[in-house]
């Protein structure tokens, strides 16, 4: 029979039953505090000895607490359950703390929220559980995840690390189809790639049109931002409301820079560098007139610039070495303004900048006129489309660049899908002297174009980090890698393998379409043409093309003259609009739309 009897402490001793030889000083700390506030919730349990004395086979870090507490008169007895001999003592003993464990995150979340609303403090809440105040802050962070995101951490689908990363999004629907992605491969995406799918119509305010803009401008036009609570990181949710405010206060600073300076006309372009701008203008670079300096200023900017060299300028002699440059440079006259103008644009970093003068086309007969560019190089303006293949206009170096970036992208897509495939064409390459099928280094293959609208192949190929180790003990992570099994292996070895796959880049002009060919890869199945992404950075021409080999239509017709008259703007628009999935046209369209990709891909 079961006996609870109040014993003196002064008779109690742990038993060698007992299996917590020696726990850490910090838990009986933090049990003794527990107790000294809510007093002693569970009784001992121990055995009678002989001499009276009673030896705890369960509660020795509350035995040990309680001898910090014998200041305090309501401990100087406690209430012990007496087991009737040794072999019960032993059950008990061996139950009792073999099956203790320790509260499973998602409770422990839902356990502080609950006292929390009932109005306990926090550090009432880590006395009562033996926790630190910092730990129930950092629970309590994470109270107001969705239930379906705790409900796949308690059934351990995700780690707590990952969970925290859904802080960031209130998309019931989007939450779900990121925890049907992600659930049962704890490990197998980063942070960084599981906020990638969270956020994917979102951008950071660390993007350069949230630089330029201005968070609190954003927010002021009626903005969403969402915040990681762990990382800090802000995220703007209302990409459309950005590029309004991006487009306006662009669009401003074109109207200041065009009246302050005199050019005939200021653009405006989304590319991050001057690289191709004026090609896609199919524009001539005006350089400004050249400056002179009298003999005193050219020998004194030499002197300048030769101790410039060693670092041996202070800042007022630095200051006077700009300026003569300056002056030697050259600015452009008013003449030449009257013909050209300047495209700004804004670099990675989120700064404002212009072009070097250009004229376009439409100016260049009346600039050659005036002796402002040389009239052969209208000449042989006009006649550098035809040069091109096919007399179709050219697309910027920048553009292709990026086009083959979709390119490599789809295969590596395609090839996540093709395991088998994979490993035949890794050993082909291993024991070929022959070309290469893979760029066998760790270093990542560019399948990130510039801009990311319309691109979206699978995220583990975008963040070449998800999934990576950084163990410092390589031995001991190896055999933790081997024992989660063959399957994770292989899966690892598909995911690596398909991030170095590049066969284009090694000459491989047989090998790279014979794997296009088996692996089905299909650029359009990760990449649709959009507006920022290929219309607007394609020359006028390209697109009048374009329009007329999607519609089936001729050039001299009604239709394709009309469009060509469009407005740049416009003519992207409704390309676009030819590529929405939502839009009505006949099957024969439908289909050459579905099936083309821009040649230069290849």
């Amino acid at each position: 029979m079961m006996v609870v009897e109040q014993v003196s402490f002064a008779d109690l001793y742990i038993h060698p039953l007992n299996p917590r030889l020696d726990p850490p000083q910090a838990e009986i700390d933090a049990l003794a505090a527990n107790i000294r506030e809510l007093g002693l919730i569970q009784n001992l349990a121990g055995l009678r000895c002989d001499g009276g004395k009673v030896g705890v086979i369960a509660g020795g870090r509350r035995l040990r607490a309680l001898a910090q507490l014998q200041d305090d008169a309501r401990f100087a007895t406690v209430p012990v359950k007496l087991a009737d001999d040794e072999a019960t003592a032993a059950v008990w003993a061996a139950a009792e703390n073999s099956l203790r464990s320790a509260l499973h995150p998602a409770d422990e979340i839902h356990e502080y929220a609950m006292l929390r609303e009932k109005g306990v403090g926090e550090a009432a809440i880590a006395i009562a559980f033996g926790v630190t105040k910092a730990h129930v802050k950092r629970r309590l962070r994470l109270a107001g995840l969705p239930e379906p995101v705790l409900a796949a951490l308690r059934a351990d689908r995700i780690g707590l690390t990952e969970a925290a990363v859904f802080v960031l999004c209130d998309d019931p629907v989007r939450i779900e189809e990121v925890l049907a992605q992600i659930g049962g491969h704890p490990g197998r995406y980063s942070e960084d790639s599981i906020k990638r799918l969270l956020k994917a119509g979102a951008v950071r305010d660390t993007d350069r049109r949230a630089r330029f803009v201005g968070v609190p401008a954003y927010r002021e036009a009626g903005g969403r931002i969402s915040t990681d609570l762990f990382g800090g990181e802000v995220y703007l949710d209302d990409v459309d409301i950005l590029d309004a405010c991006f487009a306006a206060r662009f669009a401003e600073l074109a109207e200041e820079t065009r009246t302050r300076d005199g050019w005939k006309w200021v653009q405006t372009s989304t590319d991050s560098s001057a690289w191709g701008i004026s090609d896609q203008l199919d524009a001539i670079t005006l350089y400004p007139a050249e400056g002179a300096l009298t003999e005193e200023e050219a020998a004194r900017r030499d002197e300048l610039a030769l101790r410039a060299e060693g670092d041996d300028l202070d800042p007022a002699e630095a200051e006077e070495l700009d300026r003569l440059t300056a002056i030697l440079d050259g600015d452009h006259t008013p003449e030449q303004k009257q013909h050209a103008g300047v495209v700004l644009y804004l670099d990675y970093g989120g700064e404002l900048r212009a072009t070097h003068a250009m004229v376009l086309p439409v100016d260049q007969p009346a600039a050659a006129e005036a002796g402002i560019i040389e009239r052969a190089l209208v000449a042989e303006a006009d006649e550098a489309p035809e040069a091109a293949q096919d007399g179709a206009p050219r697309l910027s170096e920048a553009l292709k660049q990026d086009l083959r970036a979709v390119r490599r992208g789809a295969r590596q897509h395609a090839a996540l899908q093709q395991p088998d495939l994979l490993l035949d064409l890794l050993a082909f390459h291993l024991q070929s002297n022959i070309g290469k099928a893979f760029s066998l280094h760790r270093y990542a293959v560019n399948v990130t174009p510039t801009t990311e609208t319309g691109y979206a192949p699978d995220p583990r190929l975008l963040d070449t980090e998800a999934g990576r180790s950084n163990a410092t003990d390589l031995a001991k992570a190896f055999r933790a890698f081997r024992k989660r099994g063959a399957e994770h292996v292989r899966d690892v070895l598909t995911l690596e393998l398909a991030r170095l796959l590049d066969p284009s880049d090694y000459g491989n002009d047989m090998l790279a379409p014979v794997f296009d060919k088996l692996a089905k890869v299909e650029p359009r199945a990760v990449w649709t043409p959009t507006t920022e992404n290929f219309f607007k950075r394609a020359p006028g021409g390209y697109l009048d093309a374009l329009w007329c080999e999607l519609r089936g239509i001729e050039a001299d017709c009604t239709e394709a003259r009309t469009f060509t008259k469009a407005k740049k703007g416009e003519k992207c628009a409704r390309l676009e609009t030819l590529f929405h999935p939502d839009t009505e046209m006949p099957a024969e369209q439908r289909a050459r739309v579905a099936a083309w990709l821009p040649p230069e891909m290849f």
